[in-house]
C-alpha cells in the first residue's frame, strides 16, 4: 500500500478520504502514522495502553469495523509508527490538537470516536476541548478516571492474584499511585500471573504481544511517560453528564484494569450501557457480543 506524506499545505486544503496509509505532519513537526480503511461514517480510533498503538484493533476487529465505518487508525505521538515531539510535549492539550489536525487534514467536518481502555481518557479530553467535532462516541472497556480504575480495581485484584494483600492508598497523587502500581507489577511478573489481569488465557496475551514483533522499530516514548503526566489523571466522571452526543459504553463484568463497577460513575445522558462477561479485550474474547452492541448503537442513532 502506498504511503502518503501530508504537509502543512494539505493540512489546510484537505484531501479526498481514500483507503491509504499516510503520515501526517503536525504543526509541531511530529509525524503521525494514520491508516484510513473502510467505508461509512468517519471514525477515529483512539487506542489505549497508554502506548499500545492502533494495530490491535485493526488486526483483530478491523474486518467488522471497516464494514460499518471509515476507520481512521492513528498511532498517537510517541507511539508505534509515529514519531516523538522534539520538545517532549505529550500533554493532553497537544494530544487532542493532533486529533484536530488529522481531522482537518482529512477534510472531515465531524466524526465518531472509538476508544479502548485508556482511549476513554483521550475521548473525554478531546470532547472537552472540541465538542462540536464529535458526533458520537464508542467506548470499549474504557476508563474515564485512572485513579478509580487503577487505584481501586487494578490494585485490589493484583494484590489478590499475587497474595500480597490489598493496601488502600494513603494518597491519590499520581506519584504515590505509580509507586504502588510498580511494586505490585513486579510481583505479578515474578509470579508469572500478569496475564490474569487482562486476559482469559496466556494464549490471548501472546496474540497481543506478538503484534509488536511485526514492527521492530516500535516507538514506546509516550507509553513510558504517560502515567507520570498529571493531565491523564483527570477524573472525567462528572463531565460525562454534559456529553450530549450518543455514546455506547461497553464494559466487562470481569474487567480488572478498568473496574467491573466503573460504569456506575458514568452519566452520559444519551447512552447505551452494555455489560458483558469479558475481561479487557472483548474483540478477542467475545467479538460477536461486541459486534451486536455496536450494531445496536449504529441502528439506534442512525450512524
Amino acid at each position: 500500500m502506498n504511503r502518503v506524506v501530508l504537509t502543512g499545505i494539505l493540512l489546510v486544503a484537505g484531501i479526498a478520504l481514500k483507503a491509504q496509509e499516510m503520515n501526517i505532519m503536525t504543526s509541531d513537526s511530529v509525524s503521525l502514522y494514520v491508516n484510513v480503511k473502510g467505508s461509512g461514517t468517519p471514525c477515529l480510533y483512539l487506542h489505549g495502553g497508554p502506548g499500545s498503538g492502533s494495530y490491535w484493533m485493526e488486526k483483530f476487529f478491523g474486518d467488522y469495523l471497516e464494514k460499518h465505518f471509515q476507520m481512521i487508525y492513528l498511532d498517537q505521538r510517541g507511539v508505534g509508527r509515529s514519531s516523538s515531539p522534539g520538545d517532549g510535549n505529550f500533554s493532553m492539550d497537544r494530544m487532542v490538537r493532533d486529533f484536530e489536525e488529522i481531522r482537518q487534514a482529512l477534510g472531515i467536518s465531524q466524526w465518531l470516536t472509538l476508544g479502548h481502555s485508556f482511549g476513554g481518557i483521550l475521548q473525554m479530553g478531546y470532547w472537552e476541548k472540541y465538542p462540536q467535532k464529535i458526533k458520537g462516541m464508542i467506548m470499549i472497556n474504557c476508563t474515564v478516571s485512572m485513579e478509580d480504575s487503577f487505584g481501586k480495581s487494578w490494585l485490589k485484584k493484583a494484590a489478590e492474584f499475587t497474595g500480597t494483600g490489598y493496601q488502600p492508598l494513603q494518597s491519590s497523587s499520581p506519584d504515590s499511585l505509580m509507586s504502588r502500581l510498580m511494586e505490585v507489577s513486579r510481583a505479578l511478573d515474578e509470579q508469572g500471573v500478569r496475564w490474569k489481569m487482562t486476559f482469559v488465557t496466556p494464549e490471548d496475551e501472546r496474540r497481543i504481544n506478538d503484534t509488536y514483533n511485526e514492527f521492530p522499530d516500535w516507538n514506546s516514548d509516550f507509553g513510558n511517560q504517560a502515567m507520570f503526566i498529571q493531565d491523564y489523571w483527570n477524573d472525567y466522571r462528572d463531565l460525562t453528564k454534559e456529553v450530549k452526543v450518543p455514546v455506547l459504553f461497553y464494559y466487562g463484568t470481569n474487567d480488572w484494569p478498568i473496574g467491573p463497577e466503573h460504569y456506575k460513575g458514568i452519566g452520559f445522558p444519551n447512552m447505551i450501557l452494555r455489560g458483558s462477561d469479558v475481561i479487557h479485550f472483548p474483540f478477542l474474547e467475545d467479538p460477536e457480543d461486541l459486534e451486536e452492541a455496536i450494531d445496536t448503537f449504529i441502528h439506534q442513532f442512525s450512524f
